[in-house]
């Protein structure tokens, strides 16, 4: 049996190379390629930016997590509109903007930051205006 073990070892590899050929990928193929994954929505994704009530709602979100998050020392300026915003599909938003922190040391600097949030009841819009129907998935740009 020891004369054969690389032999057996090759034809036990080869056998899983093609069990996850001919089974396994055709499988996965047919699931992804299936409605499983499939989100019904009203808010489609777009590759143009776009200013809607949404988008202005996550915008003014975006900038009291900032605040809130940079804390009670430093002193923020917010611009009036994003710089950009964009929807990415099922309520989910990309926001951009400019703008001026103030630190303890009276230096102003001005930062570019990109947030990402999402409205988590979806197509129910009567809770758009509550912050706890909102979630922020992450604001970069900000932090050297």
């Amino acid at each position: 049996m020891k004369k054969y073990r690389n032999f057996i070892f090759v034809i036990a590899f080869i056998a899983l190379l093609l069990t996850q050929y001919k089974l396994v990928m055709p499988f996965v193929y047919k699931v992804i390629s299936s409605d499983l994954f499939l989100v019904q929505s009203n808010d489609q994704a777009s590759q143009l930016a776009i200013s809607t009530p949404l988008t202005n709602i996550a915008f003014h979100y975006c900038n009291d997590f900032i605040k809130s998050d940079l804390g009670a020392e430093t002193s923020v300026i917010f611009p009036d509109k994003p710089t950009n915003a964009w929807t990415l599909g099922n309520y989910q938003y990309l926001i951009s903007a400019e703008i001026t922190i103030t630190g303890p040391e009276a230096e102003s600097t001005n930062k570019k930051y990109a947030c990402r949030i999402t409205y988590n009841n979806g197509d129910d819009q009567a809770g758009i205006n509550d912050f706890s129907n909102w979630s922020i998935i992450g604001v970069s740009g900000l932090k050297d």
